[in-house]
């Protein structure tokens, strides 16, 4: 697992003399447009100990897009939440509204029953 404030992405030491840490170019994604995203909106209960949440997935960007998208909707919904793994999780059953939200904003998204 890289190390998030770290250039050498955990590594120690290297005996090559010659050695440069890869640059890292976060701009390498390149996100589609909204309307070109096909997003995915379902409920799930599993492992939460039986609490129902929203989720989002397909989401193709940068994580720091994802985050943003991820408090974007939490905020539309009054809910907390998180994003891991673009993986975009809001609490509570706000699938109607987390679809009207994306639909509003550009997105493809299907609510998946």
């Amino acid at each position: 697992m890289k190390k998030k404030n770290s250039p050498s992405g955990g590594l120690v030491y290297s005996t090559d003399p010659n050695f440069r840490f890869p640059a890292e170019d976060e701009n390498a994604i390149s996100t589609p447009l909204p309307g070109q995203q096909k997003l995915r909106i379902r409920l799930d209960t599993r492992n939460r100990g039986g609490k129902a949440v929203t989720l989002v997935q397909g989401f193709v960007g940068t994580a720091s897009e994802a985050d943003e998208l991820g408090k974007k909707l939490k905020t539309f919904c009054g809910t907390g939440g998180a994003v891991k793994d673009f993986e975009i999780i809001v609490q509570g059953d706000n699938r109607d509204k987390v679809l009207q939200w994306l639909i509003k904003n550009g997105f493809t998204a299907s609510k998946k029953i």
